[in-house]
């Protein structure tokens, strides 16, 4: 699967919040990970990439939105 179908797949599902979580989890994961599994690693870093992207996504997003708003409030 493409990463930005994967983008937009999990965009639709997920929130910021969860997004952080989930990367805080998959953190979590590997820094108490006694066994090297480099399988497990690579699906894990890259699931981190997609929710990465997500969360920037959504910050620029936001910071758009954010500008937009004071730039009415100037006029």
């Amino acid at each position: 699967m493409r990463k930005k179908s994967m983008i937009n797949i999990i965009r639709k599902k997920m929130t910021y919040t969860e997004a952080v979580a989930e990367l805080e989890q998959i953190l979590t994961t590997l820094e108490n990970s006694h066994e090297i599994n480099m399988d497990v690693i690579s699906e894990k870093v890259k699931r981190a990439a997609v929710l990465i992207e997500l969360c920037k996504k959504q910050l620029h997003e936001l910071d758009a939105e954010m500008e937009k708003i004071i730039g009415d409030l100037k006029e």
